[in-house]
């Protein structure tokens, strides 16, 4: 085979794979369950007790 085949088939092979790992992050980033959490369990947000609490001191 001649140096150009070969160039050629390393070439396709490459693009194979990187097309193949290119699916497979898109279909696992699509399968991860995102979830939200409530707002009573955010350390960060000051609830309405917590805002009366420092009023009242």
């Amino acid at each position: 085979m001649s140096t150009l085949t070969i160039s050629i088939l390393v070439s396709l092979v490459i693009i194979i794979f990187v097309i193949v790992i290119f699916a497979a992050a898109i279909t696992k980033g699509y399968s991860y369950k995102h979830t939200v959490d409530r707002l009573e369990d955010n350390p960060y947000i000051r609830t309405e007790e917590k805002n009366a609490e420092t009023q009242k001191e």
